[in-house]
Order: C-alpha cells, then structure tokens, then sequence
C-alpha cells in the first residue's frame, strides 16, 4: 500500500521510477499497478489522492504480518532502484510445485473429472496405471490435493502471504 509521502520537514521524496500508470486500474480502494512482470510482479494500492508519477510513501500496519510487508517493501524498493531482487522466500519450489497441483486438481473436480482422470493429468497416465488404484498412493494424494485446494479456495491462500515465524 502506497500513500502520498506527508509533508514533514526534513523528509524529502522522489517520485519512483518507472511506475508505469497504463498498468493500472481504479477500484474501490484505490489505483492498483502492476509493476513488473511474472514471478518478478509486485501488485501495488496507491491509496487516496496520491499518484504514482509524484512521491510516494509504504504504508505499513503494524499487525502480525508486518516483518512479511517490510520484506516485499525491501524488494520493490530493490526492484525500483534496479537492485538485485532477493527472491520471495515465503514458498518453496515444492510448495509451488503443489499449490499448481492442488489448483490443477480443485479444476478438475469442479468439471466433474474423477479422482483417476484428475491423478492422469497430474502424475501422467502411466504412472496411475503402474498400481492398483484403489490402494495407490497416488489416489489418496489425488484426494488430499482436491481437498487442499477447496481450502485454499475457502479463504486459506491467505496463509501464503506469511512466513513460518517462531512465536
């Protein structure tokens, strides 16, 4: 969340490079900008009357996820500058690898696959084929994953947005 930078003396601002506005849209918070592109995009809220060719201020609650923010802010700040970025480390290649499954498999089932045609697509028809179905580990991890991601469908994508932290 980006706001106007206040007007504090001593406290001055650039506008931030590159922020381009035709990647914007206008909604009910504010302007969203994307800046950047695949992995490497960060999704940005201008809030209120600020604009993103003047400068700009992060806005960051000082809730459980404020370390979470204060990284993405590091790394856009990286991005801006054209620093080297530090990759997001909030998910592993594993857990990419199975949030792309899970989301693989919630689609099928919403389309009326079954367990089996969904585990074809996912482990590749000959490998569903190597075992039985009804006692492969490839069936119960078929299961779990429509399970998972109906959850993640329920609101739990939230958690991916935070580290794991010691309490």
């Amino acid at each position: 969340m980006l706001t106007a930078i206040p007007a504090i003396v001593g406290l001055e601002g650039v506008a931030p490079p590159e922020l381009n506005p035709r990647n914007a849209q206008f909604g009910p918070e504010g302007l969203s900008i994307v800046h950047g592109e695949g992995a490497a995009a960060f999704r940005l809220l201008v809030l209120g009357d600020a604009r993103p060719d003047q400068p700009l201020a992060a806005l960051v609650p000082l809730d459980a996820d404020g370390l979470d923010r204060i990284d993405a802010i590091t790394r856009l700040w990286r991005a801006l500058h054209n620093r080297h970025v530090f990759p997001d480390t909030r998910l592993t290649a594993q857990q990419r690898r199975r949030l792309r499954h899970m989301l693989q498999a919630v689609d099928g089932s919403m389309n009326g696959a079954s367990y089996r045609e969904i585990a074809n697509v996912i482990y590749g028809a000959p490998r569903v084929a190597a075992e039985s179905w009804k006692t492969s580990a490839l069936r119960d991890s078929t299961i779990d994953l429509v399970k998972d991601g109906h959850a993640m469908i329920a609101g739990g994508y939230r958690k991916l947005l935070r580290h794991r932290r010691k309490t």
